[in-house]
């Protein structure tokens, strides 16, 4: 029994250790910083911004009509687009 618990032990230590050298090795994923310009349609009034996994949502209005893009952090290259407009 007390062969079965240390090697349990043992392999939760090293399953620990093993992340954090992982961490430690790749860098981890630190402040991400961009300087740059999004270009938006003329006219358009930005309504919010959110940043999160390495991509750069901004919600605009447009003439009435609401537009979501999202922008890759790091090359501010557009990677989605979403529009909502009032039902008629």
């Amino acid at each position: 029994m007390m062969i079965v618990s240390a090697l349990t032990t043992v392999i939760a230590i090293a399953a620990v250790t093993g992340a954090i050298g992982y961490r430690l090795l790749t860098g981890g994923q630190g402040a991400i910083g961009a300087d740059g310009t999004i270009s938006l349609p003329k006219g358009a009034r930005v309504l919010s911004t959110a940043a999160s996994g390495g991509r750069v949502a901004v919600l605009f209005d447009l003439g009435g009509a609401s537009e979501l893009r999202t922008y890759d952090i790091r090359t501010l290259k557009e990677t989605g687009r979403l529009r909502f407009a009032p039902e008629q």
